[in-house]
Parts: structure tokens; C-alpha cells; sequence
């Protein structure tokens, strides 16, 4: 007799995610004012006081619209209408999860505990592995393509020297929502000195590991996406 599978837990994967509606939002202004391709938005801070949001998600919905070709982002100019409001393209289906600054506030409570984990369970192997990473990190850090890959194992690595599958399977997935929106996201503002801090970041978490100290362990992963969170919501 064939095993019925197990029906799937209902999810609120169907509601519209903030970013999403304020970015219709954000629409809806620019076809009430009139403003035409070329035209300039108001700032982010007039923005975000307008429409009664955080800056974290005004810039959410700012890169949505830009990815869907309604706006143009302009480093140290401003944000500029590059098509008529009526014929603008669709949000990109993609970009339905959770947006960046959902992610890292997961990471932060997520990511810390892991960190925490590894620092009492890892084995020499997993802190080799964690190095390894560091090293790669340090090494390419010019390259972006490289880089963004040994950021990406750092992580796992640590999920793994928890030796708790689940915990290295949740974290793979949280990495996995860094879609196009993040990569944005990361283009815009991510600057130079963050990527500097991020590499002492990543080696105080490595040595606090190595060192068998949860609480440092703990603290400096949650200081790390800290350091990233205001520097993306800030700019």
C-alpha cells in the first residue's frame, strides 16, 4: 500500500511581502505627481516619511522598482524616474521571499547561536575548514565572484562545525535567499570599508572558534551583521 505523503504546513508565503507593497506605493506617487522618465524623486528620508516607513524598507522597494526598470538609482544623485508610471514593468517574480533586511534579521538571531555552537562542538577538521575560508576571503578580495563564494563558505563552514544538520541545513537556506535583491542591495552600498571590516569580522569570529569561546563567538557573528545591516540601511 503506497504511504500518503505528509500534507505541507500552511505558510504566509502568499501575503504580500512590505518591500513589495511599498514599492506599489512609491508607484502610485509617481503616477499622482505626474513625474516623467528623468524626473527626480524626493529623498529617501522625505520618502520614508511620506509613505510612514523605515528606511530599510523604503530601499527595499526602491531596489524591487529599480530591478523592474520603473527607477533609476544614481550613487550620490538621487533616485530618478526611468520610464512613464502606466507602462512600468512587473516587480520580478523572483523577488517574492523575504527581502535583505528580513534575511539579516534572522541572521543576526540565527546566525550568533550557530557561532555559539561551533565554538563548543568544532573539531580541528571544521576549524581548518573555517580558515581555509578566511584565507580565501582575505586572498581575492578584490575579486568579487571569488570572494562572495569563500563569504558564502565561512558561513557554511561554521553551520557545519555545529555537527547539528539542521542548523547547517537552515543556515544554507537563508544564504540561498540572497537573491537579486540583495545582490543590489550590496552593489549600491556596500562600500570599501565595510569590505575591510568584514575581513576582521570574519577573523575574530574564526578565533574566537578556534578558541572554544561561545559568548565571543556569539557576540562577534552578531556584530558582524550588525556592521552590515547599518551600512545597507544607512548607505
Amino acid at each position: 500500500m503506497q504511504k500518503r505523503s505528509a500534507p505541507m504546513p500552511e505558510t504566509a508565503t502568499h501575503e504580500p511581502r512590505l518591500y513589495r507593497i511599498v514599492a506599489d506605493r512609491i508607484g502610485q506617487l509617481i503616477a499622482a505627481e505626474g513625474l516623467l522618465p528623468g524626473a527626480r524623486l524626493p529623498s529617501e528620508r522625505d520618502l520614508a516619511t511620506r509613505l510612514a516607513v523605515s528606511r530599510a524598507s523604503l530601499r527595499e522597494a526602491l531596489i524591487a522598482l529599480e530591478l523592474g526598470g520603473v527607477i533609476e538609482v544614481r550613487g550620490g544623485s538621487g533616485v530618478y524616474v526611468s520610464e512613464m508610471p502606466q507602462a512600468r514593468a512587473p516587480l520580478p517574480e523572483a523577488e517574492a521571499g523575504p527581502g535583505p533586511f528580513e534575511v539579516l534579521s534572522a541572521r543576526r538571531l540565527i546566525e550568533g547561536e550557530i557561532a555559539a555552537m561551533a565554538a563548543r562542538t568544532a573539531s580541528d577538521s571544521a576549524i581548518d575548514a573555517i580558515l581555509k575560508a578566511v584565507e580565501e576571503m582575505e586572498t581575492h578580495h578584490a575579486n568579487k565572484t571569488t570572494n562572495e563564494q569563500a563569504d558564502r563558505n565561512f558561513h557554511m563552514a561554521i553551520g557545519r562545525a555545529t555537527g547539528n544538520g539542521a542548523m547547517a541545513g537552515t543556515l544554507e537556506y537563508l544564504w540561498d535567499q540572497r537573491g537579486r535583491l540583495w545582490h543590489k542591495l550590496k552593489e549600491h552600498f556596500q562600500t570599501e570599508e565595510l569590505r575591510q571590516e568584514t575581513l576582521k569580522d570574519h577573523r575574530r569570529i574564526f578565533e574566537a572558534i578556534a578558541a572554544h569561546d561561545p559568548a565571543a563567538a556569539r557576540k562577534a557573528m552578531r556584530s558582524h551583521l550588525e556592521r552590515v545591516t547599518r551600512t545597507f540601511s544607512r548607505g
